[in-house]
């Protein structure tokens, strides 16, 4: 690990030791994960400043290479202010199946080591290896072996951190980026988390950060140093689980969950939209790609969201539990419908951003989508499902529903 590294980390890494017994969570963050993949085909910008996202007016950064973090630019930053901060950085377009491929690639290779995974994004997940130990040796020989596969497969490099518990393992990944890993023995748990600034605990934002500054607390140990009841007077349930976070406890267990938790797609229009039916119209689109997403996992939802952002930033959200699973486009869309109408109501102001999301998923083998009574002998879903096919061999956008052929809002 470098200096830098050590300095970012708040103290001096290398007293931590090197006794892993009970260190078995893993937390695996991919480095740079879309740049990575687009350098993979273009290894003449490898060392120069590279961003990946959009280039038009409401385009915003959906990954950037270290070399470009150092001028500032950081991911769902405007793309506008990314390249005034390094104006000679590389913007690449992102090409969204390829990531998908390379995601898989990594996590089969993980499925190899142990079932009991998290996976928490496209290139991130926290992974306990308790039951990998005897099979495949300690948990940091576990470690090396993995990157080193993921390295041999795919040409990407990962960070790992190894601790007792999520929330610790994550702080190590961090500051083993890039491209290392950190035990943080269990024994050494506190010293490590005591000298960093409490912003580093996930779940603290700026509104956390200043109540905690009104009382004084600037780094992780000082919260680990208040009173337990003290923290959840004055903070609440969050506060709460914070302080535990400050000792290294997670706040709940571990579930074994090898898939995503939620299915999402969203736009960013190229200038505000007013008209109501363009709106409709974007999110059947929505729903068709996290649809067509869903059944490619053989899963059923029971829950939508949606994501409503207007021009001026002010984001608004709203969920929908569905009387019966479903992994249908046009269901989707008629449940989030009415909830889109109501917010145009409520907010008739030009609107930035759309978004569905896809939750309670669940397996179709075993759930099943209940049938409505007037539904007709050749369903909606034969017809969907027979689009799946012709995308899968010909592209995403070889085919679409009738309703979808018009010219979406440019992104």
């Amino acid at each position: 690990m470098s200096r830098k590294q050590l300095a970012r980390s708040g103290g001096d890494l290398s007293r931590l030791g090197t006794d892993d017994t009970g260190a078995t969570m893993l937390h695996l963050d991919m480095d740079s994960f879309f740049v990575s993949v687009e350098l993979l085909s273009r290894p003449h910008l490898v060392g120069r400043p590279v961003i990946v996202g959009g280039r038009s007016g409401r385009g915003v950064v959906v990954s950037a290479s270290y070399e470009a973090r150092e001028f500032g630019v950081h991911a769902a930053m405007p793309m506008s202010r990314a390249m005034n901060l390094c104006p000679v950085a590389e913007v690449i377009p992102p090409s969204h199946g390829l990531y998908s491929s390379y995601s898989r690639q990594v996590f089969d290779l993980v499925a190899r080591v142990t079932p009991d995974v998290r996976q928490v994004s496209v290139d991130e997940a926290y992974i306990d290896v308790s039951g990998a130990v005897r099979r495949l040796g300690s948990p940091v020989e576990i470690t090396t072996q993995l990157r080193a596969q993921i390295q041999e497969r795919t040409g990407l490099s990962a960070s790992v951190g190894i601790a007792v518990s999520r929330v610790v393992a994550k702080l190590a990944s961090t500051r083993a980026k890039p491209n290392g890993q950190l035990l943080v023995p269990a024994a050494a748990t506190q010293e490590f988390l005591d000298p960093m600034p409490i912003e580093a605990l996930p779940g603290v934002g700026e509104k956390t950060q200043e109540g905690f500054f009104r009382y004084g607390i600037r780094l992780i140990g000082d919260l680990a140093a208040v009173d337990e009841d003290w923290a959840a007077r004055v903070f609440g349930a969050h506060g709460h689980q914070l302080w535990r976070a400050a000792h290294g406890q997670d706040s709940s267990g571990f579930d074994h969950q090898a898939k995503e938790h939620s299915i999402s797609a969203e736009n960013t229009f190229g200038e505000d939209i007013w008209d109501i039916a363009v709106l409709e119209h974007e999110l059947l689109r929505l729903a068709d790609k996290v649809a067509y997403r869903v059944r490619a996992e053989g899963k059923v939802v029971t829950s939508l969201g949606l994501k409503y952002r207007l021009g001026d930033f002010t984001t608004l959200s709203r969920s929908v539990t569905l009387s019966a699973p479903t992994d249908l486009a046009r269901e989707m869309y008629e449940a989030l419908r009415p909830a889109l109408r109501k917010l145009r109501e409520q907010r008739p102001q030009g609107v930035r951003l759309l978004g569905v999301r896809a939750a309670g998923l669940s397996d179709f083998a075993v759930t099943g989508r209940q049938a409505t009574l007037d539904e007709p002998v050749h369903s909606g879903r034969e017809a969907e499902v027979a689009l799946d096919e012709v995308r899968r061999r010909f592209g995403s956008e070889a085919i679409s529903q009738a309703s979808l052929l018009r010219k979406r809002p440019e992104a």
